[in-house]
């Protein structure tokens, strides 16, 4: 399949060859950088880390308003258990898989390099008629929004802002719900492991995984969830004892994988192994559907000298099972839509603390610190030393916001039918923008990409050029200032 448009592909190309994991995008910084300086476009890198490209408007075009393209330069790092790939120094490997692009075995990074890409083709190409514009490249979103807040709220000129990190072609962004952190943290105490027991290691792999806002009502299983499950059987039948977990990774993705090492003694180790079959099935029954390749592995390995204190074991394998976990509540104003959700992102024992990590979201601030404080209060209870930070705004919906109105038409113009206006149960960066440039008006869309945050994530190919003739056809039609 001929990859179109061309420039956008050929960007987006050249960008996946530079590494950019969240908080080290310095490579990425310097090529933006470098390529304003050969385009002859003046460039700004602010203390955060940001970096603005701004190029004047097309000839005949220079009275319109200034709108401003946002996109962030970091992406997730996630690859296949086992894979042999450094994100720090490897290239992402693209494949076309009939319409869509996807990685070999990690993520793609279209979330959000497609957006990036399509800014530097803008940048690029001479051809476009637009209005001056600002291309923002915001810094560390993926983790804590980190560009986003510490954006000077003099640096931006424009009245328009369009975020391309979205991720269903057709779908017109203007609200998005705000997201905080809830760490857990259990102080390691060990006790000498019993001389008569049998090692075992037990793995869950091979769930969907996905954005822990964007698919948290899809009904996926966690995969921290069911392995605290299989522990908590066991620990209660046949007195099973921890020496390590690692299970789950990045705060805003919904765990794929994990594993425990425990103990059982010896005695019971064959009831062990059919009861985890007998739960294994039941696992694939409970998913039949949302979980096609779960996979569940029980393995006999070395002994361990220690083990995690009973007594500590049972509060955080029970704290962990007790807090809520995926949708809290629905919106009132929205149909089908989450307002409120929290996600069990990692559990990993971490020389002498077991961190617990927990993500909240939602489009109101009052049910997020509710949340919060929901789950503080289990871990609390369980003598876990708990924090939340400061998390980040939610951006208000306007649903009479003259700049929507102009990306509608010009989309309906288009693809003669309309496009959906939505609220996203995710952040977007809007949220903080709004707070620092309360007058800029701001819409959000993209093409479509299927599950990121995960090496399943994959970009659906004509999109993009749906997309590019959209943004185009907004800039072609900006007002004139007043």
């Amino acid at each position: 399949m001929q990859l179109q448009p061309k420039l956008v592909f050929d960007y987006f190309a050249e960008i996946n060859k530079i590494p950019r994991p969240s908080g080290k995008e310095e490579k990425m910084m310097s090529y933006l950088q470098d390529f304003a300086r050969e385009k002859g476009l003046e460039c700004q890198l602010d203390e955060t880390g940001n970096v603005l490209i701004r190029k004047p408007a097309s000839p005949g075009m220079e009275s319109r308003k200034t709108t401003v393209l946002q996109s962030h330069m970091d992406m997730v790092c996630e690859k296949e258990a086992g894979l042999d790939f450094d994100f720090l120094k490897d290239p992402i490997q693209t494949v076309i898989d009939g319409e869509w692009l996807k990685a070999k075995g990690t993520t793609l990074g279209a979330d959000d390099g497609i957006g990036c890409a399509m800014e530097l083709a803008l940048l690029a190409d001479d051809s476009i008629a637009h209005g001056p514009i600002e291309c923002l490249f915001t810094r560390s979103e993926e983790t804590s929004l980190v560009g986003a807040f510490g954006l000077s709220p003099t640096l931006l000129h424009g009245d328009y802002l369009i975020n391309l990190d979205s991720e269903d072609e057709g779908q017109i962004f203007i609200s998005c719900a705000g997201g905080a952190n809830t760490r857990a943290r259990f102080a390691v105490s060990l006790q000498d492991a019993p001389a008569d027991a049998f090692f075992m290691k037990i793995q869950v792999k091979g769930l969907v995984g996905g954005h822990s806002g964007d698919d948290i009502n899809k009904k996926r299983a966690n995969a921290n969830i069911l392995l605290l499950r299989m522990l908590a059987r066991f620990m209660k039948k046949y007195g099973l004892l921890i020496a390590d977990i690692q299970s789950g990774g990045l705060h805003n993705a919904i765990p794929r994988d994990g594993y425990a090492i425990c103990a059982v003694p010896a005695q019971h180790k064959e009831q062990v192994r059919i009861e985890f079959n007998i739960m294994a099935a039941e696992f694939e029954q409970e998913y039949v559907q949302a979980e096609p390749g779960m996979q569940f592995l029980l393995q006999s390995c070395p002994a361990a000298d220690k083990v995690l204190e009973k007594g500590l074991a049972d509060r955080l394998v029970k704290a962990c099972l007790g807090i809520p976990n995926g949708v809290f509540a629905m919106s009132q104003e929205i149909p089908n839509f989450v307002e409120t959700s929290s996600n069990l992102a990692s559990i990993k024992m971490q020389g002498d603390t077991i961190l617990i990590e927990t993500m909240q979201r939602s489009s109101l601030t009052s049910k997020r610190l509710a949340a919060c404080e929901a789950i503080s209060g289990v871990f609390q209870l369980a003598d876990a030393e708990v924090d939340v930070n400061t998390g980040y705004p939610g951006w208000q919906l306007n649903p009479a916001s003259p700049f929507l109105q102009i990306a509608v038409q010009a989309y309906e113009r288009l693809f003669q039918r309309k496009p959906e206006v939505k609220a996203i149960h995710a952040g977007l960066e809007c949220g903080l923008f709004s707070e620092k440039y309360p007058k800029m008006d701001m819409v959000s869309f993209g093409p479509t990409l299927q599950g990121v945050h995960s090496p399943d994530e994959r970009l659906l190919i004509p999109t993009v050029q749906m997309v590019w003739d959209h943004l185009l056809e907004i800039l072609k039609n900006i007002p004139e200032k007043a």
